[in-house]
Parts: structure tokens; sequence; C-alpha cells
């Protein structure tokens, strides 16, 4: 996996063309997320920018998944378009980053219930982008199984609100916590401790 930075976003542009295209397969095409559709294919939003960190799976070449991170010190999704999820403190700071956009390519997935192997290596690679980041924390907007696989890989979870119904999809905000025992658990899953990040 790669980390890229939303400064050298410009430096990579057959890369992102394909990042943008599976987004758009992935939430529009698939999921039905309308509201965000694109006539060029390409799904972005305002929170692409410098700030933002893009953390990518390339398996032969290509995009096999992908997510990226937001700090919470600046608007994102949770603030300014999701506010309505959140009915606790909002979690901020600076070892606080929200993460959206997950996404797998249609050919790296087992199903809708069960992750793949690049689905567990993206979620790994999310947690070893943290750790060397010094983040903690983790907010994320997903369907409500998410958090018992959370429970199930030691994170410490917090909900922060109710489940909500967005294009006929369930959806609740939580606050995962990372704990000594979270990539250990994960790893596990993967049946390789391995680290997943390409080195810099």
């Amino acid at each position: 996996m790669q980390v890229i930075y939303g400064t050298d976003v410009a430096a990579q542009p057959e890369l992102f063309d394909e990042i943008w295209r599976l987004r758009h397969q992935v939430f529009v095409e698939e999921m039905g997320w309308k509201e965000i559709a694109h006539s060029d294919g390409l799904e972005r939003d305002r929170f692409d920018d410098e700030h933002a960190v893009h953390l990518v799976s390339v398996h032969d070449g290509h995009v096999a998944g992908y997510i990226r991170a937001l700090p919470t010190t600046r608007p994102h999704l949770l603030t300014d378009v999701l506010n309505h999820l959140c009915e606790e403190d909002r979690p901020n700071g600076k070892t606080v980053w929200e993460m959206s956009r997950y996404c797998v390519h249609k050919d790296h997935r087992r199903g809708r219930r069960s992750l793949s192997a690049v689905g567990t290596e993206v979620l790994a690679g999310t947690v070893e982008w943290a750790l060397s980041a010094g983040v903690d924390r983790l907010v994320f907007e997903f369907e409500p199984n998410w958090i018992l696989r959370a429970l199930q890989w030691d994170f410490r979870v917090r909900p922060l609100g109710r489940i909500h119904e967005i294009d006929g999809q369930q959806v609740v905000a939580a606050e995962l916590t990372i704990t000594d025992r979270t990539l250990p658990a994960i790893q596990a899953s993967r049946e390789s401790a391995q680290p997943v990040l390409k080195a810099a």
C-alpha cells in the first residue's frame, strides 16, 4: 500500500484518475449515491485537498483498494455533510482523523458481509499509518455491522449517535480508539504480521 499526501496528488494523475473512477463505480454506480455523481465518471469532492491523506492498495499495477484520511481539525464529512449522525461530543484534535471513502475493487471482493484480503489489507494499512503518524483515534461513518468487526479487532468503540438511513443504507458514526492489540488482531485475521505499507 502507498500513502499519498494531498500535496502530491497532482504528481500522479493516472493513479488518481483510477482512484476517482473506483470511487465513482462503488459509491455512485453500485451504492446509488446520486448526489455525488459526476458526468466524467470520476468521484472527488471538496475534501480531496492538500490536507487529505490517501491510502492506496495497488495489485498488479491497478488500484485494488482505497481509503481517505481527513484531519478533524479542519472541516470534514462529520462536520459539514453528515453532522446529523453525531449526537455526542464531536471528536477532534491532531490525533483524531476521519476515515472515509473506503472501497475495494469488485475484482478483489469476497462478498458484502465478508472482508477480502484487500479489504483487511486496507484496514491494516490504515492502522499502520495511524500509529506512524501519532494518530490514536479514527472516526468512521459506516454500516452498523462494522461496530462488531471493530470490537473483534480490539478497537475501543464509541458510537456517536443513532443509526440513520442514507440512500437506503443504514449508517452510524463511531469513534474507534486504537489499542496496543488492534494491529495484531487485524494481522491475525490476515494471517500475516508483515507490514503492508510501502516504506517511504
